[in-house]
C-alpha cells in the first residue's frame, strides 16, 4: 500500500485553510471508489504515453486497467500531446531538459515530512514546470495558486535547484473531461515568499492540530465534512432567510445567498449520504427509516433476449452513430480530423450564474436568446455573444 503524507500537497488547500482539520483527518482510513479507482486507470495510461513518446521503456497498461474505455484513450493521447509540445518548449530554453513522469518530490524543507507525486515535472534553465492531470469531471480545477502543485514545485526546486538557474515556475492543470487546459506562471521568489509566510506557519499550526477551524470551499474532500460543526455553522447561517416567499428578499440577500448556495446544497448532501451510510450500519434516526429505493427493470441475459428476439423475426438492437471519442479512436486522430474535422462544432453552453472570479468571458444576454422551441431544442438569439471557442471546430 503506497504510503500517504499527514500533510500531503494533495490535501493542502484544505489544511492551509483549516489547519486542525488535518489531525482529525489523519486517523480516518481513505475509503476508495469508482471514481478514484478509474483515475489512478486514466493515471496509469497517461504514464505510459508519455514515457513512450519520451523514448523511454514502458509496459502497456491497458490489459490491466478496469475502467479502460475509448475516452480514456483520447484524453490520454490529449494530455500527452500537451506534455510533449511544453517539452518541445522547454528545450527552447536549454538543449537537454529534465523530464520526469510520476516523480516522487520531497518539500518537507518546509512541511514536515511533506511529499508527493507529480505527474510530469519539466525543468531546464530558468523553468520549473509542474503539469497535473485531472480525470475528475466533477469539479473544475484552477491552475492559478494552486498550493498542490506549489507544493511539488517547491519539492523540484528542492531537488534540482542546484543544477538549474530558476527564475520562473510554470502551473498546467490538463483536465481534458472538462475541456479544460490552463497554464499559470510565478516568479520563483513569489513562490519562496508564500512558502516562506503561508506554507511553513499552517504546516506547523496542522502538525499539532492548532489553528482555527474554517469552513469553505476546502471542505469538499474533507473526510470529517459530514460531522464538521464549523462548516454546520457556516451554512445554517442561510437559516435565517424565509425562502417560501422571495419576493421578499432583497437584492442585497439574494448577492450573500448566492455566494453560499452552492456550499450549502454540498453540505446538505454531505450530511444525507453520511446519515444514510451510519443507518446502514445500525444507526438509528429519530423520524427515518431506511427503505428500498426505485429501480429500473433489466434482462438477466442480454445475449439470450437478442438471440430469442433475432428468432422471433425483430431486431433487438437499436443502431447509434458512434460518439466523437469513439469515432477517433476508430479512424485515428489524424484521419479522423481529414474525413470529419468539417463537420464537428461545438453547440454553445446553457446559460449559467457563477462568481465573477470565474474566468469564462460574460454573457451578454438578449430577448431572443435560448428560446424553447416545440421541438425542446434551444436557438441562441442573435444578440447573443458566443464563446469564442463555441464557434471554432473541435480537433
Amino acid at each position: 500500500m503506497a504510503k500517504h503524507a499527514y500533510l500531503s500537497a494533495s490535501s493542502s488547500a484544505r489544511w492551509i485553510a483549516c489547519p486542525p482539520s488535518a489531525r482529525l483527518c489523519a486517523g480516518i482510513p481513505d475509503k476508495s471508489s469508482p471514481y478514484s479507482m478509474e483515475g489512478t486507470d486514466a493515471h496509469s495510461l497517461c504514464q505510459y504515453l508519455v514515457l513512450k513518446a519520451l523514448g523511454r521503456r514502458a509496459r502497456d497498461p491497458t490489459e490491466d486497467l478496469t475502467f479502460y474505455n475509448a475516452e480514456m484513450q483520447s484524453a490520454a493521447e490529449g494530455y500527452r500531446d500537451f506534455v510533449m509540445e511544453q517539452v518541445e518548449e522547454a528545450q527552447k530554453l536549454c538543449a537537454d531538459p529534465f523530464v520526469a513522469v510520476e516523480q516522487r518530490l520531497d518539500f518537507s524543507r518546509w512541511v514536515p515530512e511533506g511529499f508527493g507525486t507529480g505527474d510530469c515535472v519539466i525543468v531546464a534553465d530558468g523553468l520549473i514546470h509542474i503539469i497535473d492531470f485531472k480525470y475528475g469531471v466533477g469539479v473544475m480545477v484552477s491552475a492559478e495558486k494552486n498550493t498542490q502543485l506549489m507544493c511539488y514545485a517547491l519539492g523540484a526546486y528542492y531537488a534540482y535547484g542546484t543544477l538549474y538557474d530558476i527564475d520562473v515556475v510554470k502551473l498546467s492543470i490538463y483536465q481534458p473531461r472538462r475541456e479544460h487546459v490552463e497554464t499559470y506562471e510565478m516568479k520563483l521568489s513569489d513562490l519562496l515568499t508564500w512558502a516562506d509566510k503561508v506554507l511553513v506557519p499552517a504546516a506547523k499550526l496542522a502538525r499539532v492540530g492548532e489553528g482555527k477551524f474554517t469552513a469553505g470551499p476546502h471542505c469538499q474532500f474533507c473526510k470529517v465534512k459530514a460531522t464538521c460543526r464549523e462548516r454546520a455553522n457556516y451554512n445554517m447561517e442561510l437559516a435565517k432567510y424565509e425562502f417560501d416567499n422571495p419576493d421578499l428578499l432583497s437584492d442585497e440577500d439574494i448577492e450573500e445567498i448566492l455566494q453560499k448556495v452552492d456550499q450549502l446544497v454540498s453540505w446538505a448532501g454531505d450530511v444525507k449520504d453520511y446519515a444514510l451510510d451510519q443507518a446502514l450500519n445500525g444507526k438509528h434516526y429519530r423520524g427515518y427509516k431506511v427503505v428500498e429505493g426505485r429501480s429500473t427493470r433489466k434482462y438477466s441475459d442480454e445475449h439470450k433476449v437478442a438471440a430469442i428476439v433475432e428468432a422471433a423475426g425483430y431486431d433487438p438492437y437499436n443502431q447509434k452513430l458512434k460518439g466523437i471519442t469513439a469515432m477517433t479512436s476508430e479512424l485515428g486522430r489524424k484521419r479522423f480530423n481529414e474525413l470529419l474535422g468539417s463537420y464537428v462544432y461545438k453547440p454553445q453552453g446553457k446559460p449559467v450564474l457563477v462568481p465573477d472570479s470565474d474566468k469564462r468571458p460574460e454573457f451578454q444576454t438578449g430577448t431572443n436568446d435560448f428560446i424553447e422551441t416545440a421541438d425542446g431544442a434551444k436557438n441562441a438569439g442573435s444578440t447573443t455573444m458566443m464563446d469564442k471557442t463555441s464557434k471554432e471546430t473541435i480537433l
